[in-house]
């Protein structure tokens, strides 16, 4: 049995004057918690790669998107399920406007302003308020076009805005459907394509339509010179923020494949704001029809009074 001396404590001193009296004695350094460790340097990363992740993203938004997906889901029949939707604030809605209007050259719009919060607050009313002002402003326009015409009476359109809702609603939906289920598609062939969620297409389509809103309102002009230059600048933002959101996700793809897919998102954008312009604005107008109509009943009356 181990005697009473032995299993008393013993101060020791400092670790240099133990190491002096018992050179073989095991010693363990332990580092000051005030004192910053070291890190070795890691290995540098390419430029193409941090223009990858400054374009599509990095391991933290993936990080909050998965956290995100965790969240627990209501069922779709429920209030609460549609609400999510709408889950944006004011300040979210104007930088996302704001957004569209000043397309940053090399930036993603997905991942800079609806990365993980996707809503359908502002493409919904985007497009009702596009609608309305497509529909009144060409009421307008036809208005003042024939206005001081002793001949011309005014009768409101009202169909417009039904024609306007249905090609504006139709294209901020289906357009979005099909081009996402072309990326679901070309991502089961291509594993490197980054794939986008159906909302954050709609949401990037509705407010790249807002430009249009101003656009349309200034249409009035009665001068087609000065609206066709107005098309082309609301064409050439709101073209180039849709271009420079979907090139990094289909430019790992094929060379023709992916230039086909950019091409096509333009050219159905184009189409669609010169056949407003062209149906809401520049149709043809039976100006002679009421000069040929008052020229006939002259001529009926005068039959019968010979």
């Amino acid at each position: 049995m181990a005697a009473v001396d032995d299993l008393q404590f013993e101060e020791f001193g400092s670790a240099a004057t133990s190491l002096a009296a018992n050179p073989d004695a095991t010693t363990v350094n332990i580092e000051d918690p005030g004192e910053t460790p070291k890190h070795q340097p890691g290995p540098p990363r390419g430029s193409g790669r941090e223009e990858d992740d400054e374009l599509l993203g990095n391991d933290d938004s993936d990080k909050t998107e998965l956290l995100a997906g965790q969240k627990k889901s209501s069922p779709f029949w429920t209030f609460e399920y549609y609400q999510t939707f709408f889950d944006v604030d004011t300040y979210q809605v104007f930088d996302r406007i704001k957004g569209s209007l000043l397309p940053i050259p090399g930036k993603n719009f997905v991942r800079l302003y609806i990365r993980s919060n996707p809503d359908l607050y502002g493409p919904f009313w985007i497009c009702a308020t596009l609608v309305f002002a497509i529909a009144i402003s060409g009421n307008l326009s036809n208005f003042l076009i024939h206005l001081g015409e002793k001949t011309y009476h005014y009768v409101p359109e009202f169909r417009k805005v039904s024609i306007a809702a249905t090609i504006i609603y139709a294209y901020a939906w289906l357009v979005p459907l099909a081009l996402w289920g072309f990326l679901m598609w070309r991502n089961s062939k291509v594993m490197n394509i980054v794939s986008y969620s159906f909302l954050e297409i709609v949401c990037v389509y509705g407010y790249s339509l807002f430009i249009y809103i101003p656009t349309a309102i200034l249409w009035i002009i009665p001068q087609k010179a000065v609206r066709w230059i107005l098309v082309m600048i609301a064409l050439g933002i709101s073209g180039s923020v849709l271009s420079m959101t979907f090139w990094p996700a289909v430019r790992e793809d094929n060379r023709r494949v992916a230039l086909a897919t950019i091409v096509t998102i333009v050219l159905l954008h184009m189409l669609l704001s010169v056949g407003c312009l062209a149906y809401f604005f520049d149709a043809p107008e039976m100006d002679h029809l009421p000069t040929t109509t008052a020229t006939l009943n002259q001529t009926v009356a005068a039959a019968k009074s010979s």
